[in-house]
C-alpha cells in the first residue's frame, strides 16, 4: 500500500479540487444566469466532471475517498486499518476548506464567507441519508463484485443524478458539508444546518454497510 504521507496528499489535493469545482461552478453559474434550474445543471455537470477526473487520478494512490463516510465504511468493512481513519478525515476536511477558499478567492470574494443559506427540514435530511446510502452502497457493491474499475464513471454519474433526485442536492459527504459552510454562495450551507446533514450522512453510510454485507456476505 502506498505510504500514508502520499495517500494523505492525494486525498488533500483531490478533496480540494472537488470543493473548488462545487463552489466555483456555483459562483460562475449565478454570474452567468438567473435561471436556478440552469444554475443547478451547471453545478451538477461540473461536479460530475471534476469527480470523475480526481477518482481516475488518485484511486491508485489513496483509494480516492475524498469523503469521511467512505473512509469510515472502508475501515468498517475491514479493507483499511482504523489507524488510517483519523488522518484521512482530517486531511479531507482540510483539503475541502482549502478548495473553498481558493474558489472564493478566484472570484474575488472574501477567503471565508460563512454561508447564510439554510438547508433545513426533514425532507432534506432524508435526502442526505438516501444520497449517502446510495453512494456508499454503489462503491462497495462494485468493489465486492470485482468491478471497481467502473467506480470513477459510476460514482460521478450517481452524484450527478442525485443532485436532481434528492431534495438536498446530494452533499453525501461530511467533509464537503463542512467546507461548504465557508462560502455564502449558490452551493453554500448555513453552519447551523450542517450538523443534521452530517448526522444523516452517517446514518445513510451505516445502512449501506449493512446492506452491502447482506448482498455480498
Amino acid at each position: 500500500m502506498t505510504d500514508l504521507r502520499r495517500r494523505l496528499l492525494a486525498e488533500f489535493i483531490g478533496t480540494a479540487f472537488l470543493l473548488a469545482g462545487v463552489i466555483g461552478s456555483g459562483i460562475m453559474a449565478t454570474n452567468l444566469t438567473t435561471d436556478v434550474g440552469l444554475q443547478l445543471l451547471a453545478n451538477a455537470a461540473v461536479t460530475v466532471g471534476v469527480l470523475y477526473v480526481i477518482i481516475v487520478i488518485f484511486a491508485p494512490l489513496s483509494g480516492a475517498h475524498f469523503n469521511p463516510a467512505v473512509t469510515i465504511a472502508d475501515a468498517w468493512q475491514g479493507n483499511r486499518p482504523w489507524s488510517d481513519v483519523g488522518p484521512y478525515i482530517a486531511t479531507q476536511i482540510a483539503g475541502g476548506a482549502v478548495g473553498v477558499i481558493l474558489a472564493n478567492l478566484m472570484f474575488e470574494l472574501d477567503a471565508v464567507e460563512w454561508s447564510t443559506k439554510a438547508r433545513d427540514g426533514y425532507g432534506q435530511y432524508i435526502g442526505e441519508a438516501v444520497a449517502t446510502f446510495g453512494l456508499v452502497l454503489l462503491i462497495f457493491l462494485l468493489v465486492r463484485g470485482g468491478r471497481d474499475q467502473l467506480a470513477a464513471g459510476a460514482v460521478a454519474a450517481y452524484i450527478g443524478g442525485a443532485y436532481w433526485f434528492t431534495s438536498s442536492t446530494s452533499f453525501a459527504n461530511p467533509a464537503v458539508t463542512l467546507a461548504r459552510t465557508m462560502s455564502d454562495t449558490f452551493a453554500g450551507i448555513d453552519p447551523t444546518s450542517a450538523p443534521a446533514f452530517v448526522g444523516m450522512q452517517l446514518i445513510g453510510m451505516a445502512l449501506a454497510v449493512g446492506a452491502a454485507r447482506v448482498l455480498y456476505p
